[in-house]
Parts: structure tokens; C-alpha cells; sequence
């Protein structure tokens, strides 16, 4: 991997994640081929030797922390009290990177599939362009309930938009946003403050970084993984029964 600029992981886990249906374990906890959902991803922050690795809990915050601290000493968790939304997440992290100058990996707990091969090669393309944000997206068969990607007339990102704000056109596009982004630390934090709540959550989006970036003049970029499974997020016991079979076969294959 190419060195520029340190590396710093957010990891969004405050979630209750309530279709999974236990109501009472958060729901990055949940266990997965006998290890929970966010070890995954913290073991994707080692191996890509980030530091700081920073850990956005809420609902079971307590478990979670210990969790954490248990896999991963050295990260360090801030809490979202309220449930505004991924942007409102991601805000938190600053009491901890204020002072932090470099590139900032963007990950979800409850996506634990992604590879280091997959995200290395973005980290590189991103700072071989000297971009200022770069989206992982894939192309899915069926794109319901994801964000969707709208580009340009040139191909570059235009904006990113939630399926419940999004026209009938754009419900028509299959590349969709993972939830995984690479962004400049001090851009990051900026875009931020301007992040609004004006959709059909009332949430502030961690999406809108993408249009306010781009409005700014700054180089935003897409990356698209043609390995839609690793970007294949647990929210229902279906989607944890498919990582499973996908972990298996992975598996098998390597025998």
C-alpha cells in the first residue's frame, strides 16, 4: 500500500438493530461463524495498521465498549447518545481526531465481509489522485433499500441518495453505496457542520459529505468493487444466514 498520509478507521456501532430480533444485544455483537459481527471489522483495522481506530457505540454501549477494549486495547470508543443519523455518528469522532491530519476509513460494524485486499486498493487509488473523498460501491442485483449511486455526465459522482429520497429513476440504478468511505480528515469534519436533515428520515446523512465536497470544488472519487457479497451488511437473521453460507463456500474453496 502506498505511504502518504496516516490512516485512522471510524467504525459506526451504535445501532439497536432491531430485525434481528433480539432486542436486548447490540446488534454488532451478533455472532457470526462463532465470532460477533464487529471483530470482523476490528481485525480489518489492524491488518491495515490504522491509528487511531475510533468506535461509535450506543445502544448496549457498555458491552460493546468491552468488547472492543477486550479484541482491540488501543481503540477508543465515543458515545452517540441520540440516534440522528450517520453523519451525527461520524461528528462524534472529533473530540479524538481533532488533531488528526490524515485519511479517515469509514466502516460499519455490522459490515464484516470486507476484504483488506479490497480495501487496500481503494486506500491506494484514493491517494494516488490525492482525492478528498472516495465512495466504495458495487453493482447488486437488487438494489432495494440501498443508497444509490447518481453520477455525472463525465462518470463521477454526483451525489448519493437514500432509497426512501430517491425518484422512481434513480430507484432504477444498481450501483449502490457500501457504506464505506475514505475522506480527509479535515474535510471530513467541515462537510460535517453543513450536513442538514431536510430528507425523509430527519437524520443527518453521512451521504450529503459526498454533494458538499464535490460543491466545494474537491476531487471526489468512486471506487466499485465487483464483490457485491463483501459489501453485504447484516440487518435481518436472512442477511446473517447468507454471510454465513458465503463464509462456507469461501471456505470449501480454499480446501
Amino acid at each position: 500500500m502506498m505511504q502518504h498520509s496516516p490512516l485512522a478507521v471510524v467504525i459506526l456501532a451504535a445501532g439497536q438493530g432491531k430485525r434481528m430480533g433480539n432486542p436486548e444485544r447490540a446488534k454488532v455483537l451478533t455472532p457470526l461463524h462463532g465470532r460477533p459481527l464487529i471483530k470482523y471489522v476490528l481485525d480489518t483495522a489492524s491488518a491495515l495498521h490504522a491509528s487511531p481506530v475510533v468506535v461509535i457505540v450506543g445502544h448496549q454501549r457498555e458491552a460493546v465498549t468491552d468488547f472492543v477494549q477486550t479484541v482491540l486495547p488501543t481503540a477508543a470508543c465515543v458515545v452517540q447518545e441520540e440516534q440522528l443519523g450517520t453523519g451525527h455518528a461520524v461528528a462524534q469522532t472529533q473530540t479524538v481526531l481533532h488533531n488528526f491530519a490524515g485519511s479517515v476509513l469509514i466502516l460499519s460494524g455490522d459490515v464484516p465481509l470486507l476484504t483488506n485486499e479490497t480495501l487496500t486498493a481503494m486506500i491506494d487509488e484514493h491517494r494516488s489522485h490525492g482525492a478528498a473523498l472516495t465512495v466504495l460501491t458495487t453493482r447488486v442485483p437488487d438494489p432495494t433499500g440501498y443508497g444509490r449511486i447518481v453520477r455525472r455526465s463525465d462518470d463521477l459522482l454526483e451525489r448519493i441518495v437514500e432509497h426512501k429520497d430517491a425518484t422512481e429513476e434513480e430507484r432504477t440504478i444498481h450501483e449502490i453505496n457500501s457504506g464505506v468511505y475514505l475522506v480527509e480528515a479535515p474535510l471530513l469534519f467541515d462537510a460535517l457542520s453543513r450536513v442538514g436533515r431536510s430528507n425523509a428520515q430527519g437524520e443527518y446523512y453521512l451521504t450529503d459529505i459526498a454533494g458538499i465536497l464535490r460543491n466545494d470544488g474537491r476531487d471526489v472519487r468512486v471506487f466499485s468493487t465487483p464483490r457485491w457479497h463483501e459489501v453485504h451488511g447484516i440487518n435481518t437473521p436472512v442477511d446473517l444466514a447468507e454471510a454465513e453460507q458465503y463464509l462456507r463456500r469461501s471456505a470449501s474453496s480454499l480446501l
